[in-house]
């Protein structure tokens, strides 16, 4: 049985254990919780490359004491030649404008391969900014980390070799055929059959990344910035283009991550904070502030926490946010407002008056009706805090699982194909255009309670990830349970996640009898995994600090994650 770690120094939560650990031994060296971030990243980036790499995009939250939350927006933009004409010149998404019917062979962007890698990889600029704002910020005379010792762990398991994760080879296994025929994918991810035909590298194999590890190397000595306007920029533009992708020098010279006001809500014992568009963070906020609403409205106690009352409030609640996340988000520029009023167009939805009038709609006893289509994605949720109180939520991925599969030859980056989420038709909420920001189900979670206890708090797993957020939050906040407990403890997912095609309500094999049969009383589409702890359900994880000095942390056992104490 697993339990929460508890101490008095920093902790990390990681999906994997050598990044929890790298963020450990960061905090041991003297740095603090945003330094440990950007080594944990690094690792992680590594380590669970199925997962996220330095080829995609990253948000963050950082609570400094005294200070506000900020947030970073580290979400890559469309190519400048990205648009729909560059896609019909490859025979895609050419669609009638009257009828949106397709006229070509295919109407959306590719799913895999060169033409998927379309955006931006924005996650270093988000390391950049966060270890900008950490010099800003500083209490300390202290001198910040070098970059060799924040990528140093990431170097080394690089060089050295990692072993392959459970995850990591049945996901190769999964998409292999589509995978094996992307550039450079197969010499980097899979191994050989004595036929010579390529296969998923086992459990346990030895995957070293040479390549990679002299990508970050550079990194280290040149700074962060080569990424984007240095000689491995060149490089990668480069090959990009030769690939057939639409990204040019151009596109990364002119990119930086931004900081912004992050999205907040005001529950009855606390405020929590997400990110703002092109992320669902509204959505994670708005099922909180409607289940506070629905727990005062129709009696929901303590005592009801895991039970079909429970678990009903959330289910609704998720609906009625993603009907109107998916009415809303989009680039923030296209928002109404325009760049500088999205924030405030999103906030609106989180005033306490807006989400009573959500939450009168919801039904205790009967579900919503749901033929909802949602999006896949895969990514890794980390946290951090250090014994001087920076708390650090952060999130990181490459959309499907490997991306685009790209793997750029000179440098060892698997290019993100976050630009699916683009919609080729046009005039629509998020059809593509050349420096548009694409949707993202990315989204950290930091609640600040008002006794003083902070805590970061999240999952991958695409549209679960406000879902699995709602639920480890209502368990420690209004159900009494303990971080590991509630992180632990059996998760439903309304809709369809990692390839599922359908839109029901999937529990784990720990919630089937009585809890199954009273929620399709009710009117869900109740479908019981086989699984009592499923990967489908999201590797979440979570750690608080008290006003005292105490420091919690906790990781899920459905990932290959670990939690780790100075």
């Amino acid at each position: 049985m697993m339990h929460t770690r508890r101490g008095f120094g920093g902790a990390c939560a990681a999906p994997h254990h050598l990044a929890a650990e790298a963020g450990r031994d960061t905090l041991r060296d003297g740095g603090n919780a945003i330094e440990a971030m950007v080594a944990m990243a690094a690792t992680i980036a590594v380590v669970y490359p199925h997962m996220n790499g330095i080829g995609g995009d990253g948000f963050w939250l950082i609570k400094r004491p005294g200070l506000a939350p900020i947030a970073i927006d580290a979400c890559g933009p469309a190519a400048a030649l990205a648009n729909r004409e560059f896609y019909a010149a490859q025979g895609y998404g050419v669609a009638d404008d009257e009828t949106g019917a397709p006229l070509m062979n295919g109407d959306s962007i590719p799913s895999r391969g060169p033409l998927s890698a379309l955006t931006v990889a924005g996650t270093i600029g988000g390391w950049q900014e966060a270890l900008a704002f950490s010099a800003e910020t500083s209490a300390d005379e202290r001198s910040p980390l070098p970059l060799s010792t924040l990528l140093g762990h990431a170097i080394r398991h690089a060089n050295d070799g990692v072993a392959v994760s459970a995850s990591q080879k049945a996901l190769s296994e999964k998409h292999l055929a589509v995978l094996s025929q992307q550039p450079g994918f197969a010499e980097r991810y899979l191994g050989q059959s004595e036929s010579g035909e390529p296969i998923a590298l086992e459990e346990g194999a030895r995957l070293r990344q040479p390549t990679l590890a002299a990508t970050l190397s550079r990194l280290a000595d040149a700074g962060l910035e080569d990424f984007y306007r240095g000689e491995l920029a060149a490089r990668m533009a480069q090959e990009l283009e030769a690939a057939g992708s639409p990204l040019r020098l151009a596109d990364l010279n002119g990119y930086r991550a931004q900081r912004v006001t992050p999205l907040k809500v005001r529950l009855r014992d606390s405020e929590v904070y997400n990110l703002p568009a092109p992320t669902q963070g509204l959505a994670t906020l708005m099922i909180l502030g409607l289940y506070d609403d629905l727990s005062a409205r129709h009696g929901i106690s303590e005592a009801d926490g895991n039970t079909p009352r429970h678990l009903h409030a959330l289910i609704e609640a998720t609906k009625r946010a993603f009907l109107v996340r998916d009415s809303l988000i989009t680039s923030p520029e296209c928002l109404e407002g325009g760049l500088a009023g999205s924030i405030a167009t999103q906030q609106r939805h989180l005033a306490a008056e807006a989400l009573a009038e959500q939450a009168a709609r919801v039904d205790m006893q009967a579900a919503l009706g749901w033929p909802y289509e949602p999006a896949e994605g895969d990514t890794i949720w980390m946290g951090t805090t250090d014994s001087d109180g920076t708390t650090v939520s952060f999130i990181q991925s490459v959309y499907w699982e490997f991306g685009s599969g790209l793997v750029l030859p000179s440098s060892g980056v698997m290019w993100q194909n976050r630009g699916l989420a683009f919609d080729l038709a046009p005039d629509r909420l998020r059809s593509l255009a050349p420096g548009r920001k694409p949707f993202h189900t990315l989204n950290p979670s930091l609640a600040c309670f008002d006794d003083g206890r902070v805590m970061a708090f999240g999952t991958m797993g695409g549209e679960g990830q406000p879902q699995t957020q709602a639920a480890v939050f209502t368990r420690i906040a209004r159900h009494g349970m303990s971080l590991q407990d509630a992180i632990s403890a059996p998760r439903w997912l309304l809709g369809r996640t990692w390839g599922d095609v359908s839109t029901s309500l999937k529990l784990e094999s720990r919630l089937a009898g009585e809890m199954a049969q009273t929620l399709a009383a009710m009117g869900h589409e109740v479908e019981v995994l086989d699984e009592a702890f499923s990967d489908t359900l999201g590797h979440a994880g979570a750690v608080m600090r008290h006003p005292d000095g105490q420091v919690e942390a906790a990781h899920d056992p459905r990932s290959d994650g670990g939690a780790a104490l100075t």
